[in-house]
């Protein structure tokens, strides 16, 4: 257990040190190579995944990686993962913290990160190629996904999010339920003890915890409650979740606009997930950096999407194992395919193609990586050496 926990640290260590592009990124980083380099798990496990972190609140890619750690290694794989991943970024933001007021003069930063932005582009347009020919191999499930990323480019939003998912559910089993037959399944972890226990822990965070940090005056206990309750209920990432930490922490005793800013900016600029903004806006509460207040902020943003996967997981196992249920999935992974092209246009296209030269740029970045099999470790830096020298 040790090997593998180990092993499953050190192999999304590494990611955490490139995994730039967002969360959409996140998840062709981790299809490369959980899926197609070292076989930890099938396109269809891989797909399983993905569809039961896209319905939970959170950030979706960090709790696919956390689900891959648990997969590997149980819940100590799963701690190995999360820390991997989130150790170089959160590290960053940090750091940044302490000296925030000088980031916003780094000129040269802009080109690095436009440069890695249109790699990102690239590394998302070869995972939902595959992806796409796994999940979506006949016209029903073709159908499904598109009508899924044309409803969320024209009504973005949580509620179309949840409605898709929900429809595509009761689709794949209306569709695909006559022909579901009992097969092979992975094998089934978690245990049921562990996940009551969790999802008792998530509704008291939901629930006791605000009520205890407003009779109080400890600033780490409100810090954590505020972040706590954005982790817990926001749905689509680091990008959504900014309007709720707005609205809790920029106020004339917390963070500053300016600062806010800066922090947005820089999580887009470094590796690993965008939620790490949160250990940076802990760090400049109040107008001092403080370390323990990013180490709360960290703990409460990352701390639901924990308990709400050892929660589902046992339970998600055997309801896949299901074979009217699995006929249901296929619709969600559909689905799930619609959900990730629609970001592939917004934010990833929209963020990084400014005109015809960044195209071409992110045309070559495709090529070099998808037909001639450069290793990502060597793309990321050879693009932002681009970005520096011509954007």
């Amino acid at each position: 257990m040790f090997k593998n926990c180990f092993e499953v640290f050190i192999r999304f260590l590494a990611l955490g040190c490139y995994a730039f592009g967002g969360p959409t990124a996140h998840i062709g980083y981790f299809h490369r190579e959980f899926v197609e380099k070292r076989q930890w798990l099938s396109e269809q496990e891989y797909a399983d995944t993905v569809a039961l972190c896209q319905m939970l609140p959170g950030p979706a890619s960090s709790q696919v990686g956390i689900s891959i750690g648990f997969d590997r290694a149980g819940l100590p794989g799963a701690f190995a993962a999360f820390t991997g991943f989130t150790l170089p970024s959160a590290i960053i933001m940090i750091l940044l913290a302490m000296g925030y007021s000088e980031i916003s003069g780094l000129s040269f930063a802009m080109g690095i990160l436009q440069g890695v932005k249109l790699f990102a582009v690239a590394v998302v347009a070869d995972a939902l190629i595959k992806m796409g020919k796994s999940l979506c191999p006949d016209r029903a499930r073709v159908t499904m996904a598109m009508i899924t990323a044309g409803l969320m480019l024209v009504m973005p939003g949580v509620a179309m999010q949840m409605t898709v998912i929900v429809v595509g559910t009761i689709a794949g089993y209306l569709i695909y339920n006559r022909n579901s037959n009992a097969g092979e399944f992975p094998e089934i972890k978690g245990r049921k003890r562990i996940a009551f226990a969790a999802a008792a822990l998530f509704v008291v965070g939901i629930l006791v915890i605000p009520a205890i940090a407003a009779q109080s005056d400890s600033t780490a206990l409100q810090l954590f409650d505020s972040f706590y309750r954005s982790g817990a209920l926001v749905f689509g990432g680091g990008h959504v979740v900014l309007p709720m930490l707005q609205a809790e922490l920029v106020h004339d005793a917390g963070v500053t606009a300016d600062a806010f800013i800066v922090g947005y900016s820089a999580a887009q600029a470094v590796p690993g997930p965008m939620f790490t903004l949160a250990p940076f806006l802990g760090g400049v509460f109040g107008g001092h950096f403080n370390l323990s207040y990013s180490l709360v902020a960290l703990t409460a943003m990352f701390a639901p999407s924990f308990l709400l996967l050892a929660a589902a997981w046992p339970f998600w196992n055997r309801l896949k194992a299901m074979p009217k249920l699995r006929s249901a999935i296929n619709g969600i992974n559909a689905v799930v395919t619609g959900l990730l092209l629609a970001a592939f246009y917004d934010p990833v296209i929209t963020l990084a193609i400014k005109g015809a030269e960044d195209v071409a740029l992110a045309l070559l970045a495709y090529l070099l990586l998808a037909v001639w099999k450069l290793p990502i470790a060597l793309m990321v830096p050879l693009y932002a050496g681009i970005g520096f020298v011509l954007l």
